[in-house]
């Protein structure tokens, strides 16, 4: 559904592009050459324009950024320029052209992995993420969460059944799930429902486990469950939130890998993805729709899963970071 979605709205914007192109031609009297420019220039205006709204809505809510993440100029303008990049590339080539489902590696030496993507999204996102996961040697295998603005209670039998099928599939008894964004609420509630006898570990990529301002704006029943309320010191989760974390006992808590970026031009306040009791690893000048492009979060993943596969297959290589 979302990749027939991102389809129709490139159409849109070619459209667009064309009759804008036309008008400057024909009833402007200017140049094809500077009537085609012009159109795409249009275009390309309009899609920074969103990126730039998401920046200026999250700086609005944004928390404290410690000290030892701070940017300077020039960093910043390198993360947005990443982060257009990253929303330019997901949303106009990956989603509506590049999903997929298995990513299997045969003689895998470590525990297999589900891809859970998040809000407005479909698999096509993982594509640059499928890349790293099979140079590494990780079987994975993704799914697409539908109704695109369901209650995410309801993307729970969805995500059962595919870690079922994994285990199955892949002859081991459990499984990781690395998700972006709303993926690691959708997963969290998988746990709450069903435990956590198939996972071994759930690896979040900016997710609002808190809830994000951002969802003020969404639609959905989903974005609604997300809603924080307020600014970022004395703002409170929406009840579905709140609810969740309340259930969540701290075994379960145990088995998440929080990653996120204190520049995340969605989830704001930022913190939000802390979780307390869960691992959490800090990023900095890295935005929202980057973090599963970013070579840095690459890196950090493959290490993370190889942690946990070293615990059931020896010999398996891990860096001294994955279990700082």
């Amino acid at each position: 559904m979302v990749a027939q979605m991102t389809r129709r709205l490139l159409l849109l914007q070619l459209a667009g592009c064309a009759a804008l192109c036309a008008a400057l031609a024909l009833l402007f009297h200017q140049s094809w050459p500077f009537a085609v420019l012009a159109s795409l220039l249009a275009v390309f205006l309009a899609r920074l324009a969103i990126t730039v709204n998401n920046f200026g809505l999250a700086w609005r809510y944004r928390s404290h950024t410690p000290d030892p993440y701070r940017l300077n100029a020039g960093r910043s303008l390198a993360m947005f320029c990443y982060e257009f990049y990253a929303s330019l590339w997901s949303s106009s080539w990956a989603m509506p052209f590049k999903c997929f489902s298995d990513g299997g590696v045969a003689h895998s030496n470590t525990l297999p992995v589900l891809l859970i993507h998040g809000y407005g999204c479909n698999s096509g996102y993982w594509h640059a993420m499928q890349k790293s996961l099979t140079e590494a040697g990780i079987s994975h295998h993704a799914i697409d969460l539908e109704p695109v603005f369901g209650d995410i209670e309801d993307y729970v039998p969805m995500v059962h059944r595919a870690a079922e099928a994994l285990c199955r599939d892949s002859g081991h008894n459990e499984m990781i799930i690395l998700a972006h964004s709303m993926g690691g609420l959708a997963a969290r509630a998988t746990m709450r429902v069903h435990g956590c006898t198939r996972i071994a570990r759930l690896i979040t990529l900016g997710t609002p486990h808190h809830g994000t301002a951002i969802a003020n704006y969404g639609v959905g029943m989903n974005c609604r469950q997300m809603h924080w309320r307020g600014n970022a010191l004395t703002g409170t989760p929406s009840h579905w939130l709140r609810k969740l974390d309340e259930d969540e006992p701290a075994a379960t808590r145990a088995r998440i890998v929080s990653i996120y970026s204190h520049h995340d031009n969605i989830v704001a306040p930022q913190t939000s993805s802390h979780l307390q009791g869960a691992r959490n690893i800090e990023f900095d000048g890295i935005g929202h729709v980057a973090l599963a492009l970013h070579p840095r979060i690459h890196a950090c993943v493959i290490n993370e899963i190889r942690a946990v596969s070293a615990q059931q297959f020896p010999g398996v290589t891990v860096s001294e970071e994955a279990f700082a």
